[in-house]
């Protein structure tokens, strides 16, 4: 086995300047390429380690991963978050309803997310606040403060910490949902109708929920603008087969609310500036480099128009692909170990030559991915990762 020559943070970097480092870099345990919290669990028992099982996103209900688990798979990112408004309650309450009990928890914006007691895998929306609202409703609404200081109370000494005290990539949690907040607050169909008959109140919309963005992230790199590494943002704009929503209106109306966001952070930051979008999502990275995208996340490799070889040879020299190591949804749930390891080196590569690639699974590592699995992902990830291909 080749021996690393490079700490975590040379070799994150590295690859993000498109340089070849010692090996690719691993990624686990982000609030979007994470592990569920049941094949955590699963996990935990197939290694023998005994820890309690931490919930750092309950809507997704993924685990946040100990050192333990991150320095037993290579990982060499760590991840820095800031918190919700100093007067925002939170918390997540029990409620019965249609004959079930419910485990509820209504977000800052005033969406409601909830999770069935009997099936709890993960929290859907069951109100949206702006259902029925009209566009004076959308200006007069109440939105949260995107800069309260509640939010970033001690973020600076975290980041601190982790970026002068060990070896580490710094990556921020998930931010910038510019468009998704829309349809949570106004509901899914609502608001794909009001796109064709109303776009004035998407874009009044869109406008408050850029504005909130602005707002946090100005407080937000203020104070660790020079200590983070990678900001991660993202809104979902494709399915398994193309685009979710016409990309005329993307182009007119998303697209140039997402790049004054881009432009604003790098305006704080000199942090490489990664987005998430799922999907079939080829024809908008043009977009996105446009945009000032620096890495995209999560190269779901099973839908259309998403094969490796695709988007390396017409992406790779101005894009890094952070994700794509394996077809989550048809292999990595039900295949054999050995099998996993042959595709984890099949996409290897592909993904590695002239550096550009973060290792980790399409999206979250779901509840009955097999623990035996997941070691074998990560295990082939560090024996096929080094450098040279």
């Amino acid at each position: 086995m080749p021996t690393e020559t490079m700490t975590s943070r040379q070799r994150v970097l590295a690859a993000l300047e498109h340089r070849e480092p010692d090996r690719v870099p691993i990624d686990l345990g982000g609030n979007q390429t994470g592990i569920h919290k049941f094949a955590y669990q699963a996990l935990l028992e197939h290694l023998g380690l005994r820890e309690e099982v931490e919930i750092m996103d309950a809507v997704q209900q993924l685990a946040r991963p100990s050192e333990a688990v991150l320095e037993r798979f290579h990982v060499d990112t760590r991840y820095i978050a800031a918190g919700a408004a100093g007067g925002w309650k939170g918390g997540i309450v029990a409620a019965r309803r249609d004959g079930r009990l419910w485990h509820d928890l209504v977000d800052e914006f005033g969406v409601r997310w909830s999770m069935p007691d009997d099936q709890p895998y993960y929290m859907d929306i069951t109100h949206h606040p702006l259902a029925n609202a009209t566009l004076d409703d959308v200006r007069a609404y109440a939105f949260p403060r995107g800069d309260d200081p509640g939010r970033f109370a001690g973020l600076r000494q975290r980041a601190w910490e982790l970026r002068h005290q060990t070896p580490y990539a710094v990556v921020s949690g998930i931010s910038g949902v510019v468009y998704e907040i829309c349809w949570y607050l106004r509901g899914l169909e609502r608001w794909f109708v009001d796109m064709l008959e109303q776009p004035e109140f998407c874009e009044a919309l869109l406008d408050r929920t850029l504005q909130f963005w602005l707002d946090w992230f100005r407080a937000f790199l203020d104070e660790v603008g020079d200590l983070v590494d990678v900001i991660m943002i993202g809104d979902d704009l494709a399915g398994q087969k193309g685009p979710l929503f016409r990309p005329e209106f993307y182009r007119r109306v998303v697209k140039p609310r997402q790049k004054r966001l881009v432009e604003s952070i790098r305006s704080r930051t000199r942090a490489k500036i990664w987005y998430h979008t799922c999907g079939a999502c080829a024809g908008y990275i043009p977009d996105l480099l446009d945009n000032g995208i620096d890495i995209l996340n999560p190269v779901q490799i099973s839908a259309a128009g998403m094969e490796p070889a695709r988007l390396k040879a017409e992406f790779g020299d101005r894009l890094v692909f952070w994700g794509g190591a394996i077809d989550a949804q048809h292999v990595l749930p039900s295949a054999s170990p050995e099998e996993i390891r042959r595709h984890v080196r099949q996409n290897l590569a592909v993904w590695k030559p002239g550096g550009g690639y973060v290792f980790n699974n399409v999206h979250n590592i779901q509840a009955a991915v097999p623990p035996e699995n997941v070691v074998a992902l990560y295990d082939a990830a560090f024996e096929y990762g080094f450098y040279p291909t």
